[in-house]
């Protein structure tokens, strides 16, 4: 047999590499919406676990912890279905960028979840303890955080990198947020020892808060890399 007729038509290549594009686009789309439930998963178990924290709700904690296993399965989706991506289509240039920054991404998600549950966990240690009234900004410093996995989802649907840098840049106001209480936590117990306590499970509390910042800001990263193809620092 003619060695050129094991490769095909021109006709029949195009044809072959159509049918690539298409399984390859497919597969991408389904990592892309794996991401966004997870990323919806996570924003609620931010939501849910600093209201569970400030209300001093045992309940809403418990669920929040358990729910943590809902975004280690949707990690665990997420990296199988890239990997069996990279090993079926072997995907090149932007393609495979493309896949290996979105398992990061997954990878951020999943430690924002972590925090989360790190979170809800300090509920039980709060509930009938003295605590400094710092409730209104743990609130408000979790709603941001909230608020920054929602936009930066949203920065990650268009691959859109003026928004992620702008997502990126209100992780300042958390920052602050955390050391205006952290100062006033410190003030507390040093007014009240009996405060020591609870005041260190709210700064514990407040640094997972923080940390989720700092997280958004490496997704944030991840979305620049693939609109650009350059890697930037925006955790300045």
């Amino acid at each position: 047999m003619d060695p050129a007729t094991n490769i095909g038509s021109p006709a029949q290549q195009e044809a072959h590499a159509t049918r690539s594009r298409l399984v390859l686009d497919r597969e991408e789309r389904l990592v892309k919406d794996g991401i966004l439930r997870m990323g919806s998963l996570v924003e609620a178990q931010i939501r849910g676990g600093v209201a569970s924290l400030v209300s001093r709700d045992l309940g809403r904690a418990a669920s929040i912890v358990s729910g943590d296993a809902a975004v280690n399965d949707a990690q665990r989706e997420v990296t199988d279905t890239i990997a069996t991506t990279i090993a079926t289509q072997a995907p090149v240039a932007r393609d495979l960028r493309f896949l290996l920054a979105l398992n990061h991404v997954a990878f951020e998600l999943e430690r924002i979840g972590d925090h989360a549950s790190s979170i809800a966990k300090q509920t039980r240690w709060l509930v009938g303890t003295p605590t400094p009234q710092v409730g209104p900004a743990i609130e408000s410093m979790g709603n941001i955080a909230a608020d920054l996995v929602a936009g930066i989802l949203r920065a990650l649907i268009d691959v859109d990198d003026r928004l992620a840098r702008e997502v990126a840049a209100r992780d300042d106001e958390i920052d602050h947020g955390y050391r205006r209480m952290f100062a006033e936590v410190i003030e507390a117990m040093r007014g009240d020892p009996g405060q020591i306590e609870g005041g260190t499970r709210l700064v514990l509390a407040g640094h997972w808060i923080e940390r989720i910042g700092d997280r958004v800001t490496n997704i944030a990263e991840d979305i620049v890399y693939l609109a650009t193809g350059q890697v930037e620092d925006l955790n300045r």
